[in-house]
């Protein structure tokens, strides 16, 4: 019988993860991958970015079965966002012109998650309070429209729940009125396009007509759901901190937590974060030999841009090592550093120690 990842001694762990990172690199470089991004692309011209929680079961290319590459995903911890950051709303706004300037139109999908099956397997970040964390979503939705205008000719904020037991969409086209795809079926897929303009009547129909892939592919992927034998991971079991940015790679449930470089104040996710590995090795969920911090920069040129993406990778690295130090000494001697960047072309991750 196979050991579990998280029961493996902490050097097989990091192996592991080092493997996994690879496997998403050569997987999204792939001549059919790459073929069929770039087709996607050319049929549904819209800037998708999706705002969500650090949680690897929130995987949307694999829930709504769209080419990876295509959503452009912001993660942190909780899917806490406050669009008043300075990193954040710059590193948004410049998104966006860019898109402008290529004359596509922006879709962003604001996330919360749940679980309809346990509380407990709700958001972390909101102490599984799904009414928390669904009104924090219609804070930055209402944050996008006081950045981008309400009209949403251009930039258009769509809230959406996640459900993580069937991996089901919710769509709000506002408070009240929602789609919930769990229980729309699949014989009905071709009426989902009608759903969608009744909801959502204000959104651009070229918006709609490039939401509707994700929205169809979600149905289908509830449906196979129900057909599989899915395990539903209850236990916290994260045995790494993510800080940065480049972790698609990390969608596997219960492995790490990521934290986003966009708050002004970071020390308070990171002690957050190293508060939940030390809990979860008290408590016997990992071993108590080492956990890892991964701190990682993306750079799409050589030059003067990886060098950059070093040097923050390298500072976001030794911050959070003091500030676990500081708060949690005895943690921190278990501590394993890795500074990486991230290859954004290829999504690879390249280790600079270690």
């Amino acid at each position: 019988m196979t050991t579990p990842v998280h029961a493996r001694p902490i050097g097989e762990r990091i192996d592991w993860l080092t493997q996994l990172s690879h496997s998403h690199s050569v997987s999204f470089c792939s001549p059919e991958n790459h073929l069929a991004r770039q087709r996607y692309l050319a049929e549904h011209n819209t800037l998708i970015i999706a705002m969500k929680c650090m949680d690897g079961r929130i995987h949307l290319p694999f829930a709504t079965q769209t080419p990876l590459g295509v959503i452009h995903p912001f993660r942190n911890l909780g899917g806490i966002f406050e669009l008043g950051w300075p990193y954040l709303g710059d590193m948004l706004a410049d998104t966006v012109q860019e898109a402008v300037s290529q004359g596509r139109r922006v879709l962003v999908i604001i996330t919360y998650h749940y679980s309809k099956g346990a509380r407990e397997r709700g958001c972390a970040g909101f102490s599984c309070d799904r009414q928390a964390a669904m009104d924090h979503a219609f804070q930055i939705q209402h944050q996008m429209e006081h950045l981008f205008g309400s009209g949403h000719q251009t930039v258009y904020p769509l809230v959406c729940g996640f459900e993580t037991d069937e991996d089901a969409l919710i769509l709000h086209g506002s408070r009240e009125q929602r789609l919930d795809l769990a229980n729309f079926p699949v014989s009905r897929l071709n009426d989902v396009a009608a759903e969608i303009a009744a909801l959502c009547p204000d959104m651009p129909s070229p918006v709609r007509r490039d939401l509707l892939p994700l929205v169809q592919g979600n149905i289908r992927h509830i449906a196979e759901i129900r057909d599989s034998d899915r395990e539903l991971n209850i236990e916290h079991r994260e045995w790494v901190i993510c800080l940065g940015r480049g972790f698609d790679f990390l969608h596997v449930p219960n492995v790490a937590l990521i934290i986003g470089p966009y708050s002004p104040d970071l020390s308070h996710p990171i002690r957050q974060a190293a508060g939940i590995i030390q809990n979860n090795m008290d408590c016997g969920r990992i071993p108590d030999d080492g956990f890892l911090l991964l701190s990682s920069s993306p750079y799409q040129e050589p030059g003067a841009q990886k060098a950059r993406a070093a040097l923050k990778s390298d500072f976001l690295s030794g911050f959070a090592g003091s500030v676990i130090r500081e708060s949690f000494p005895e943690l921190a001697g278990k501590m394993i550093t890795r500074s990486a960047i991230l290859n954004w072309s290829e999504r690879r991750l390249e280790l600079r120690n270690g």
